[in-house]
């Protein structure tokens, strides 16, 4: 029997048929408003998948419509076929499924059970979502099984497991194969996706979506230079070729861009580098004249490149694979999650070289241009910041009563009003009260909450300008905050402050820089579930591999370089009440004048996003005058750089909306990064011990 206990904040101390409430979260079946007593009132956003599930497990015992023998379970991804974060519409398989709208998920249907997995960014938004049919394994929590522990507990020997190997990252594929193998279990490869056999309308919408080309001025390399670099390191590796499929790597290695992608400037494409030769598959439709003489398309030169149609690819590749003896086939890296499976089955095994992809180190070290670009970008954007909130704070003291809807509907329409934007990065969020408390809520019709002045409000949004992508992520009060809302967001106002201006030598693993992030929270006994920092693209993905920084991931980590950009994004969610979060994007700088004693570089941040924080927010008590000292210099910078574009655009009232906010704070000092640093240094070695 399915038990459910909801709309709890504390941990109950009863105990129901046996299990409590640690084991009702182990087991999944701890959900909101899903009692098995009355019939509780549901969340606005969940949806009701009751019907649609009855009709996959009617699908999965059919030999007919799946074209193989029956299976005893299904895995539904979050990917497309390139496994994008982000997916156009058509593929939201997971989404029409669960009702799960976050970007991070996956599925498992057995007969008897609807089960989701997903991270800590989304557990309340899952909670909220996920009809009483659904199991929520909220990942990063103790005793929390993976997918195959749920499946070798659930389903008996030789049983079959589907899923669609266009869908599923082949990293992930053959780990789970060779973990369900220890039960006799299979994974199989589906011809037919059960999903699309029971979605209705699921058709792609025609859209005239042209390629572009990204001028020189803003890539700042040739794609023919672009390409030659990775021939020689896979080269170097011993391969003749490489296949190509992620749609951020595609886009920065041809220096074009497109719309196939919701917030991403990508082209839905496959390259493959070959030896003598590049090929590429993509809707030939797609290409206008300027794009075909960009890329001397089908010409006799050695710079070519041979286009065909999208789904080409699944007939061409095992045809070509015949001249090349080693094919690099990428794989996972943090938010790359390399080719599928269906891609790495068409190769045989003796050919392939599994490696991540040289793609994305080149394109994470920013060049000189991209580097000012990116600078350029996240001025303009902070203008656009301004002047929405000046705007915003205006219309309040006229009375006016916003919606969290409307407020990033506004917000879109100043950023995309901004020179060369090309809209949003991604969806912006904004989450008032405990919406706030969710870390990657996007308000719905259902969900609107409208803005009082009793609780915070967490705006997280970005661009996409032709200069490079942003992400930025404030936090505001209308009214009095409340004592813990004020600690809460001082607390995660340090940990940015102390990420920001940490001096580490260039060997430093990445993911040590997270707990200067961390110690102020840790220090009140609170935490955040989320990484702490990713990378970013220049007029790419808002999210780019190889930087995800979170304490826990040692075993994957990375190193920071000079050129590479990566946001600082702490945060404090108190759940059902109200949540907190700050987002900065830096870059890494080299700091010549120090060398380490092993001959390394020391390494620095320089901050790229100049946004006024909430001063009213701010306990100064809790702060030391190097905190202070780097609040001042940072808001100078935005007096000096944001003052003079929004004086540009003759936006005057923003320019006194940001001067106000920017006013000097009383009581810093000289010398913070050495004192921070030392900090910096002690926090680190007590990590150290603790994990070693």
């Amino acid at each position: 029997m399915k038990v459910f206990l909801g709309g709890m904040v504390l941990k109950p101390i009863f105990i129901y048929n046996g299990l409590g409430y640690d084991e009702l979260r182990a087991t999944g079946q701890l959900r909101k408003a899903c009692s098995v007593w009355g019939t509780p009132k549901q969340p606005p956003g969940r949806v009701n998948t009751t019907g649609r599930l009855i009709q996959l497990r009617h699908v999965m015992q059919s030999e007919i419509l799946l074209k193989i023998n029956p299976i005893d379970a299904v895995l539904v991804t979050s990917d497309d076929e390139h496994q994008s974060e982000y997916v156009a519409a058509y593929d939201r398989r997971r989404e029409y499924i669960s009702g799960f709208s976050g970007s991070k998920g996956d599925a498992i249907i057995t007969q008897e059970h609807a089960v989701l997995w997903t991270d800590g960014r989304y557990h309340l938004q899952a909670d909220d979502e996920l009809n009483c049919d659904w199991f929520l394994m909220r990942e990063g929590e103790k005793n929390i099984p993976t997918i195959s522990e749920w499946l070798k507990k659930h389903l008996k020997p030789f049983s079959r497991v589907g899923a669609d190997s266009r869908l599923v990252p082949a990293y992930d594929w053959q780990i789970l194969e060779d973990e369900l193998k220890e039960m006799n279990i299979s994974l199989v490869e589906l011809k037919e996706n059960p999903i699309d056999l029971i979605w209705k309308e699921h058709e792609k919408v025609k859209i005239d979506k042209s390629i572009f080309v990204l001028d020189i001025q803003y890539a700042g390399v040739t794609w023919i230079d672009k390409v030659a670099q990775v021939k020689q390191i896979i080269q170097g590796e011993g391969a003749d070729a490489m296949v190509v499929t992620a749609l951020d790597e595609i886009a920065w290695l041809l220096n074009i861009r497109g719309r196939d992608i919701p917030h991403n400037p990508f082209v839905s494409s496959y390259v493959i580098l070959g030896d003598r030769a590049i090929y590429m598959y993509v809707e030939k439709s797609k290409l206008t004249t300027n794009v075909s003489e960009h890329l001397n398309v089908n010409a006799s030169s050695a710079n070519a490149v041979f286009v065909y149609e999208y789904d080409k690819i699944w007939t061409e590749l095992p045809t070509l694979a015949q001249n090349w003896n080693k094919i690099v086939l990428p794989t996972n890296c943090v938010f790359s999650k390399g080719v599928s499976q269906k891609i790495f089955s068409l190769i045989p095994e003796k050919k392939r070289l599994p490696m991540e992809s040289p793609i994305i180190y080149l394109k994470a070290k920013k060049n000189p241009v991209e580097i000012e670009n990116m600078k350029i970008a996240h001025i303009r954007d902070a203008a656009a910041m301004c002047m929405f909130f000046s705007y915003f704070e205006s219309k309040v003291e006229l009375g006016h009563k916003w919606t969290e809807i409307e407020m990033a509907e506004e917000l879109n329409h100043f950023r995309f009003e901004q020179i060369n934007s090309l809209g949003n990065s991604f969806a912006t969020i904004v989450g008032y009260g405990s919406n706030g408390a969710k870390p990657h809520y996007e308000p719905t019709p259902s969900t609107n909450a409208e803005i009082g002045d009793d609780s915070t409000i967490v705006i997280d949004s970005g661009g996409q300008y032709y200069e490079g992508t942003t992400d930025v992520t404030r936090t505001v009060h209308l009214g009095t905050p409340k004592p813990e809302q004020i600690n809460a967001y001082t607390r995660v106002l340090m940990g940015l402050i102390q990420f920001s201006t940490l001096t580490f030598p260039s060997d430093m693993g990445s993911a040590l820089v997270d707990i200067m992030a961390r110690a102020p929270l840790w220090d009140a006994g609170l935490d955040y579930y989320h990484g702490t920092s990713h990378g970013i693209g220049s007029f790419l993905g808002v999210h780019e591999s190889p930087i995800g920084i979170h304490y826990a991931h040692l075993s994957s980590d990375s190193k920071l370089e000079p050129g590479y950009f990566l946001s600082v994004e702490p945060g404090y969610y108190s759940e059902s009440y109200f949540g907190i979060r700050l987002e900065n994007v830096l870059e890494v700088v080299n700091k010549p004048w120090l060398k380490h004693m092993s001959g390394q570089n020391f390494l620095g941040f320089v901050d790229v996003s100049l946004v006024p924080f909430e001063p009213k927010l701010i306990n100064r008590t809790l702060l030391n005058k190097y905190h202070i000292r780097w609040l001042n210099d940072y808001n100078s910078k935005i007096r000096e750089y944001v003052g003079k574009e929004l004086k540009s655009q003759g936006e005057v009232e923003a320019f006194y909306w940001m001067m106000k906010r920017t006013e000097h704070i009383p009581g810093s000092a000289s010398g913070i990064t050495c004192q921070i640093s030392v900090i910096a240094t002690g926090l680190i070695l007590q990590f150290l011990v603790i994990i070693l």
